[in-house]
């Protein structure tokens, strides 16, 4: 399927050659919950691995007030790991843009971003500072630098050459960066399964009590020794009916 663009914002030196063509990914999976579902994480790999090799866990609900029936005060659930697909391989081919730059060592006036972006468009956009008219702007992400698009080309890569340009802003003269903008496109990117060491998936949940009682209620099972649990870190249930999105993150416990 197609991937979905992902603005991505690169720091750092390179110190040796070598490290040139390596890139540390930092792992963030947005992984999509149905109803009737739950994720519990343990603090300890070999019980969610124990949990796994049961399979089927019988749950006694705390529900005498909410159901009549005996037999309806268990459920069963069905456990199994966890696996989300982590990136193996990864290509990307960069490109500099011809028309945009990036501007960063930004003045810190205390003013709107927005006015700021405006005093700067308004001061790149004059022919007389090495500019010319500005197509677009904006800041990129949270790194304080902000990226301009000019109309027309040869703009950009004059005012790359000088490298520093001050900018006057509010009778101030502030000495800014300008560096180019590389533009970076996906061309190869090979996925693998990786399983959770310390999560487990429950499926099958019914729904039979309130979302924060059936979650108390499976954290309670699966906490107890007796029934091959163990300490829970946490725990995230889905009601049916409902759909929900875990977020997973590098796990550096």
């Amino acid at each position: 399927s197609a991937l979905p663009e992902k603005k991505m914002i690169f720091k750092g030196l390179v110190a040796n050659k070598e490290d040139m063509n390596k890139l540390m990914l930092t792992p963030e999976i947005q992984y999509p919950l149905p109803g009737g579902s739950a994720l519990i994480t343990f603090e300890k790999a070999e019980v969610a691995q124990r949990i796994i090799e049961m399979k089927e866990h019988v749950v006694e609900l705390s529900c005498w007030r909410e159901l009549e029936e005996l037999d309806q005060c268990r459920v069963r659930v069905q456990a199994a790991p966890m696996e989300i697909p982590l990136p193996s391989a990864l290509e990307i081919k960069l490109t500099q843009s011809s028309r945009s730059i990036l501007v960063s060592d930004l003045p810190s006036l205390g003013i709107p971003e927005e006015a700021l972006l405006d005093k700067l468009e308004l001061f790149f956009s004059k022919t007389k500072n090495g500019g010319s008219e500005v197509e677009s702007r904006e800041f990129w992400g949270d790194s304080g630098q902000m990226v301009l698009t000019f109309t027309r080309d040869g703009v950009a890569e004059r005012l790359i050459e000088r490298g520093h340009i001050q900018v006057l802003i509010e009778r101030g003269k502030y000495k800014v960066k300008i560096s180019p903008c590389m533009i970076g496109e996906i061309t190869d990117l090979q996925l693998q399964p990786c399983r959770c060491p310390r999560t487990v998936l429950l499926s099958g949940i019914p729904d039979v009590l309130g979302e924060e009682s059936m979650a108390d209620t499976l954290e309670i099972h699966f906490q107890k020794a007796s029934r091959g649990g163990g300490e829970v870190e946490a725990l995230g249930y889905v009601p049916a009916g409902h759909t929900g999105v875990a977020v997973f993150v590098e796990d550096t416990g």
